[in-house]
């Protein structure tokens, strides 16, 4: 989205005067019926005889006169939980306004509209919810230096007192404020009932700041309708009816909100009058501080804008002679207008002025935040000093940020009871460029951490005892805190945290990640899409490679189930990001992000989106025409029941169960390019087993790993597992991928009919169930 982009240098404000800006407060009376609130009729200035009522409906959503028409009514309309009718006499009428609302009577006081007070003026509106005065009056400041503009309509959304005590704070500010020197009228409008969302709770609260993380861990809070988010749709049109329709222009705003200073002196109003259009769109970039040193938060304070931003706030600058009759001023867009915009103009929300109690990680991972040139120059307007990003050049519990000019390549990996497949994997990766491996066992009973011993006394990798216990994490997350500090990764030039059932397939040139490196020489991240391999009907465990036993797979083409697209990222170590992660680094460094080249496995350019937080590839971010990391997630029918007898390192609490097998076994196309490697990978494997203490070790994980099998295979449910996987129903499901709905993955393989599961793979259909209430692992 391109945005109006302000000029980096902010001019300074003239010298002091003592301007006299009247401060006018106006309070808007409603009437309750049942739920609803029904305003003060509004007596239209240019037609005495024409009154215009404006209802709140916080609880429903239908028009408030669908079945009590009101004598007079000409016209009604209905937005979300607001309707709006007007009403004609044939001569004026003094006194109240009887209606009728959904069976109810009532006599609405009539006020003339009091237009004339901002006639002919360039008009802020906006919102007071939580901000202070002196954020109004800098406000308004940046407002008249910068855009001219000549008055402004702050509606305060809380309490009758508190809005009084507010216009007189803002009274006093004001009076002798220099940079308002050519200020007209301001006024505060209150309510005495509140305009709320019904059932929300305080708009301050981080639930609903619209980039705040981990919103599905917070609790909702307490309903306040003085200060929730606004909930009367119709608040602005009744602002047109009452005050605003004789203005120059207005322009809808939030008192969080600044309109970027133009070009040369140039202001909203005159792109609004230099355009055919009655109506310029406004669109708005979230700015937050880098950090809070204190209670208060100023607008100064915002420096950093999100570099990962896909989502804009919008509003709207207008004309009301401009416009037709009719149109409907909402809090986003203006209902009958012509919906073609030709110009927009940019704005900046200062987000910790609503949102600001506490931490700014509350409200925004600041690992998306990137400095601003155009906040910093406000900021100096305001004369403020925020606090800054600072450099971080690494700790030791961080990853170093470094100059890396080799191609070293480091995995760090999570192991338990994965003897059989241990050298393999060890000798296919050696075989294409690995030269260092870091491994963490915890709880092995198979001979794992015996032959990684042996292994690691033999120079070929490091072994470390996981620290789960102590650290109370998860066994694979305890183990990846702990090699962040662990030498082998922070002096690697390229790592990747991956697991030993998935292989790096390199798919260009001789197959090696020497090759891969050439076809991205300017990439520091690679994203390596999963290719899921399934069982290939292979029920019995053999000793011999899983990457040539194993050669039917996914499509490369498989959104659903999500799983079957997870990437890992093998990154170059600069320093981009804090520390590794199961399947990204993560903590990105604010001051990296303009050096991140991330690329997918086809070297497509990942999108910004995606930098700080993805695990799994989309429609427009896979790729498998370089690499992909191959995942044998199955292998055979025998070994999975050791596998799941094992348990997870990550999700330790989620059985391997009948619908893992469903959504991880996929026999869908045929898959044999690792036949290509073939040769490497046995120089390497038999390399490594002429060592008679090697070749022992791994004889011991064999026999283990079939004693393993047989003790699982004689009791009764481990027994009544392998019988459903190998029945012929599951391996007529696995290979009818691509034909189930997301739900069909989340509720399990059960819920398939058999004549869905007796279908050919070619047939044409598409199988969904509704969704579950509680999702099968």
């Amino acid at each position: 989205m391109v945005l109006c982009n302000p000029e980096v240098h902010v001019p300074q404000p003239g010298p002091p005067s003592s301007p006299i800006v009247p401060v006018l407060a106006r309070q808007i009376a409603a009437i309750r019926l049942g739920d609803d609130l029904l305003f003060e009729a509004v007596i239209d200035a240019d037609r005495p005889t024409r009154r215009e009522v404006f209802v709140y409906q916080p609880r429903q959503d239908r028009p408030a006169f669908a079945h009590s028409p009101t004598a007079g009514m000409i016209a009604c309309r209905h937005v979300p939980h607001a309707t709006v009718f007007v009403h004609e006499d044939e001569v004026p009428v003094p006194g109240p306004l009887g209606v009728r609302v959904n069976g109810q009577a009532a006599a609405l006081p009539s006020v003339p509209a009091e237009t004339a007070l901002f006639a002919g003026r360039r008009t802020l509106i906006a919102q007071c919810n939580g901000e202070t005065a002196a954020n109004a009056q800098d406000w308004l400041a940046w407002h008249a230096v910068h855009h001219r503009a000549d008055a402004a309509l702050i509606v305060h959304r809380g309490t009758p007192d508190a809005a009084a005590a507010f216009r007189t704070e803002l009274a006093a500010r004001i009076g002798g404020d220099g940079r308002l020197a050519a200020m007209g009228p301001v006024m505060v409008l209150g309510f005495d009932a509140p305009l709320g969302r019904a059932g929300a709770g305080p708009e301050a609260d981080p639930m609903y700041a619209p980039d705040a993380p981990g919103k599905d861990r917070m609790t909702a809070p307490e309903p306040d309708p003085w200060s929730a988010p606004l909930g009367f749709t119709l608040l602005y049109d009744l602002l047109r009816a009452r005050f605003l329709g004789r203005a120059a222009a207005v322009a809808r705003l939030e008192l969080a909100d600044l309109l970027h200073p133009g070009a040369e002196g140039r202001t909203v109003f005159d792109a609004l009058t230099a355009q055919d259009e009655a109506v310029i769109l406004l669109v708005g970039e979230r700015a937050y501080p880098w950090a809070q040193r204190r209670e208060e938060t100023d607008f100064g304070d915002h420096s950093c804008l999100r570099f990962d931003a896909s989502e804009y706030d919008r509003s709207w600058c207008l004309q009301p002679d401009r416009l037709p009759q009719g149109v409907i001023w909402m809090p986003y867009r203006i209902v009958g207008a012509k919906p073609r915009v030709v110009h927009r103009w940019g704005f900046w929300r200062c987000m910790a002025l609503r949102y600001g109690s506490g931490k700014v990680s509350r409200i925004v991972a600041r690992s998306a935040l990137q400095e601003d040139a155009g906040l910093l120059a406000m900021g100096r307007f305001f004369g403020a000093e925020p606090e800054r990003i600072s450099a971080d050049t690494g700790n030791a519990k961080h990853l170093p940020a470094r100059e890396v000019t080799g191609r070293r390549t480091a995995v760090v990996t999570t192991m338990k009871n994965e003897g059989p497949f241990i050298l393999e994997w060890i000798a296919y990766h050696r075989a294409i460029g690995v030269e260092d491996f870091l491994v963490y066992t915890n709880d092995c009973t198979d001979g794992t951490d015996g032959l990684l011993q042996l292994l690691m006394r033999k120079g070929i990798v490091e072994w470390r005892e996981n620290p789960y216990r102590e650290s109370g994490m998860k066994p694979q997350h305890a183990a990846l805190d702990a090699a962040n500090s662990e030498d082998v990764i922070r002096n690697a030039d390229w790592a990747i945290c991956m697991d030993v059932d998935e292989y790096i397939a390199v798919h260009t040139g001789d197959g090696t990640l020497n090759a891969l490196f050439d076809a991205v020489p300017d990439a520091n991240m690679i994203a390596l899409t999963w290719r899921l391999f399934g069982n290939a009907d292979i029920h019995a465990y053999r000793d011999g490679f899983i990457t040539q036993q194993f050669t039917q797979a996914a499509r490369e083409m498989s959104p659903l189930p999500h799983q079957a697209w997870g990437f890992k990222t093998l990154f170059k170590n600069v320093g981009l990001f804090k520390k590794l992660g199961v399947h990204r680094p993560k903590g990105l460094r604010p001051q990296a992000v303009r050096r991140i080249q991330w690329v997918n496995g086809s070297g497509r350019p990942m999108p910004e989106g995606e930098w700080r937080s993805a695990w799994r590839s989309n429609t427009d971010t896979y790729g498998y025409d370089l690499v992909s990391l191959n995942h044998y997630a199955v292998r055979s029918a025998d070994s999975f029941l050791v596998k799941r007898d094992r348990g997870r390192v990550n999700h330790v609490d989620r059985d391997q169960g009948m619908a893992y097998w469903f959504r991880m076994n996929h026999n869908v196309v045929e898959d044999r390019r690792m036949e290509r490697a073939l040769p490497r990978l046995r120089a390497e494997y038999d390399r490594l087993m002429a060592d008679p203490e090697i070749a022992a070790a791994h004889a011991a994980c064999v026999a283990a790993h079939r004693a393993k099998i047989a003790e699982l295979k004689a009791e009764p449910d481990p027994a009544a597992f392998h019988a459903a996987i190998t029945a012929p129903r599951a391996q007529r499901l696995a290979r009818l991928h691509g034909h189930f709905g997301l739900n069909v993955y989340l509720a399990g393989p059960e819920v398939i009919p058999e004549e869905i599961a007796l279908l050919p793979p070619e047939a044409p259909f598409h199988f969904n169930v509704d969704r579950v209430a509680e999702t099968q692992h």
